[in-house]
């Protein structure tokens, strides 16, 4: 025997709400699915996206060395070969006791800032600092002699910088100013730090000290306006 629903119940069904199923069609329906999938990834590239990063030539960290201004310099022993090729010495003493000098320093002999600019720039601006007062100006580097004097010969240097070897980095640690760069793949051991000081005398008026290689502050005409 068949069996039929009575009119109100079929009513009843018909108009049932939606919302009543187990599958809801505006839960579940692709459409919806695939935008909230759209903005749960965009907010997680959002987030995950690494920031660029901007790059600054200052530093909060302060730049510091063994010796610094007020220090008397430590006595060292420098070497060159002179004009006919014969090994020479000379002392921090010999080079300021009673005299006004400015020694400066450069990571290496043939590299290209201390060629192009560090020590040209000291050739140049020689006779304006001689006549501020400066006795004597020398030029430093952990190179040995023969390459200073190589390195002299290349650019055409005269007699207006002194081009001392400081062979063994004595002086170099002495004042604490030590850069070790044997991570770098062109092998240049621990070097010397840039830096350009005054002394008077043996004691340092005026130290200009560089962060590693870096050329920003040792120049002649930073000596000339600090003078």
């Amino acid at each position: 025997m068949a069996v039929t629903a009575s009119p109100i119940m079929a009513r009843l069904m018909s108009s049932a709400p939606a919302a009543i199923s187990l599958h809801s069609t505006t839960r579940f329906s692709p459409k919806n699915l695939s935008s909230k999938l759209s903005l749960s990834s965009f907010s997680l590239r959002h987030k995950l996206q690494p920031k660029s990063l901007r790059f600054t030539t200052t530093t909060t960290t302060k730049i510091s060395a063994t010796i610094s201004v007020g220090d008397k310099l430590p006595e060292s022993t420098f070497s060159y070969l002179d004009s006919d090729g014969e090994l020479q010495t000379t002392t921090v003493s010999d080079l300021t006791k009673g005299k006004k000098t400015i020694l400066f320093a450069v990571p290496g002999a043939f590299t290209p800032t201390c060629s192009q600019k560090h020590l040209p720039g000291f050739v140049e601006k020689s006779s304006e600092l001689k006549a501020k007062g400066i006795d004597n100006i020398a030029c430093i580097s952990v190179n040995d002699a023969f390459v200073m004097k190589a390195w002299k010969e290349d650019l055409k240097v005269g007699d207006e910088v002194l081009l001392l070897s400081d062979g063994n980095g004595d002086f170099t640690r002495a004042i604490g100013v030590e850069l070790d760069l044997s991570d770098k793949p062109v092998g240049l051991g621990v070097r010397s730090r840039r830096y350009a000081l005054l002394a008077e005398d043996g004691v340092v008026k005026v130290l200009n000290l560089e962060e590693g290689g870096a050329f920003t502050n040792s120049s002649a005409e930073d000596m000339l306006k600090a003078l």
